[in-house]
């Protein structure tokens, strides 16, 4: 039953008043590419009694289905044209969705211009981030993939939600229809409120992706202004303190994240700090050649190592510094048999990454009911894309950083050379390096890490820390060690400290103004030092 300020309005006639959120929804511009869905909702809408309009391809598709839709030229009473470009750009179909039906101007408007009311839009728009991320789009192709009428569409339903609803996610059909037959075909302000902020994110995002097309095109650096969207991954049990709510999103656009084809096998769900850790682990492993293990605790790598196996690797890595691996975050690049899940479930581990489980190995990895198992099948190529990090009122942004120094383009700044164990260390070293938050120090030895120092502001205490750490643990390692500092230092006091302590090549990437002095110490110890030219700050 119709309630008496709903009176029956003849078509062409204006449009009815209604209050704010009491709208009955009468007519549906159904306009979409993405067609999963839409003749189940179409014909859900027909059973409520409701008139469908609809253009190009979704009216072809509701009539393959039997569904009668009115075409949108009969609607505007203009026609389509120029391939498609103009079709719903219409002031008939804007006025019928802007209108304000509690308004006595706006209804005598569109009563004297015969506007018809639009009460449902439902749109989502031309396959624009999917056609640019085929990568054999041409330019041509992909600014046709440039929706103009759909997000002016659903602009405008979102801005008169009181009034209009706007359906952009295909996974609302079935909730909206349950509601409108509920309610005598009427949305709840609470829902048109709902759709409209999710209407608004997505054009938003459409936007976003759109600007940053062009201005890849346009700017060598960075451009005038930044666009980004991010989409919600999963809410996370807590933030970096258990009073703070967080959850994870992903860049939209983006070739890869974070999660990106992880599965959670076993535990409890993860946390803000979790997915620091787990980042930081797992890029430190992909940037190591063969079986590897990155073991990070609070952002930074307390154990990292290359060997034979994964289990070795492990194994060597926790030996750096069993004591901040208790509760750490693991990452190895092999699978994990039952061997190697039995000398895992000796420690406490927050989360461990791996491409994959032995079935025997989850069932002893599983008696551990805290620890978080992820499987990441198919590890992607690492995407070296900008990064942001927050300051107040706006983001730093910069190109990500990336160990690309190889063994020929560093110098040696001592006459004595690396010797080929040396230079393999070395570079472990320096890979190592750069994941470890500044002033960063480590020290290696037959490609793991055996002393850390991280996070200092002087250097010098970064190199105490590291050597306390190997000496803690193995200090017989010690004689004959490596060390990679991520900037240069800037005195020689922490060079003579790893000197005294067993190590016999560093590298660092020079440019003191006091190199001759540090040089100095180490001719003076006959041992090797090498400069790379380029510094791998972490702040």
């Amino acid at each position: 039953m119709l309630s008496e300020r709903e009176t029956s309005t003849p078509s062409g006639a204006g449009i009815e008043r209604s209050a704010p959120g009491e709208v009955r929804v009468r007519r549906a511009l159904l306009s979409v590419s993405e067609k999963a869905g839409i003749v189940d909702f179409a014909r859900g809408l027909e059973e409520l009694g409701v008139e469908i309009v609809s253009t190009g391809g979704t009216a072809r598709e509701l009539a393959g289905a039997g569904i009668a839709s009115r075409d949108i030229e009969d609607f505007t009473g203009f026609p389509e044209m120029m391939d498609g470009r103009v079709k719903t750009l219409h002031s008939r179909l804007y006025a019928g969705l802007l209108a304000k039906r509690d308004n006595d101007d706006h209804l005598d408007a569109a009563s004297q211009q015969r506007i018809e009311q639009v009460d449902l839009v439902c749109v989502n728009l031309y396959p624009f981030e999917q056609t640019v991320a085929r990568g054999d789009a041409d330019e041509q192709e992909i600014v046709e993939n440039i929706d103009i009428g759909g997000p002016t569409m659903i602009r405008a339903a979102a801005k008169n939600s009181a009034f209009a609803a706007v359906v952009v996610d295909p996974s609302d059909y079935e909730g909206l229809l349950a509601e409108l037959r509920e309610a005598e075909g009427r949305l709840s302000l609470d829902t048109r409120t709902r759709l409209a902020t999710k209407a608004f994110a997505c054009t938003a995002r459409y936007d976003a992706a759109i600007a940053t097309w062009f201005s890849r095109r346009t700017y060598d650096g960075f451009p005038p202004t930044w666009n980004d969207a991010y989409e919600k991954v999963s809410d996370l049990r807590y933030g970096e303190n258990p009073h703070q709510q967080a959850a994870f999103y992903a860049r939209v656009g983006s070739p890869t994240h974070l999660l990106d084809g992880v599965r959670q096998l076993h535990g409890k769900e993860l946390s803000f700090n979790n997915l620091l850790d787990l980042s930081s682990a797992r890029e430190l492993v992909e940037d190591l050649d063969g079986p590897a293990c990155a073991i990070v605790k609070h952002n930074n790598p307390c154990g990292a190592a290359i060997a034979q196996t994964a289990q070795a690797a492990y194994e060597r890595a926790f030996a750096c510094d069993p004591q901040s691996a208790y509760g750490g975050v693991i990452a190895v690049n092999r699978r994990v048999d039952r061997a190697f899940a039995q000398e895992l479930s000796k420690q406490f581990i927050e989360v461990l990454l791996a491409p994959g489980f032995e079935a025997d190995a989850l069932e002893v990895l599983g008696e551990k009911k805290n620890v978080r198992l992820l499987q990441l099948a198919h590890w992607p190529q690492p995407a070296h894309e900008v990064e942001a990090k927050p300051v107040i009122g706006g983001q730093l942004v910069q190109t990500r950083d990336v160990v690309g120094e190889r063994r020929e383009q560093m110098s040696v700044m001592t006459e004595r050379a690396p010797s080929e164990q040396e230079w393999d260390d070395l570079l472990f070293a320096w890979k190592v390096c750069r994941h470890v938050r500044s002033n960063a120090i480590v020290i290696a030895a037959g490609g793991a890490t055996i002393g850390i120092g991280a996070g200092q502001m002087s250097r010098v205490d970064a190199v105490r820390i590291a050597i306390e750490k190997a000496q803690a643990f193995q200090p017989q390692l010690l004689a004959g060690s490596t060390l990679a500092s991520d900037a240069f230092f800037p005195f020689a006091d922490g060079p003579e400290l790893a000197i005294a302590a067993g190590v016999t090549a560093i590298v660092q990437p020079g440019g003191s103004v006091r190199d001759e002095d540090v040089v100095a110490a180490a001719q003076q110890a006959a041992i090797a030092m090498v400069a790379t030219g380029v510094r791998h700050f972490r702040h």
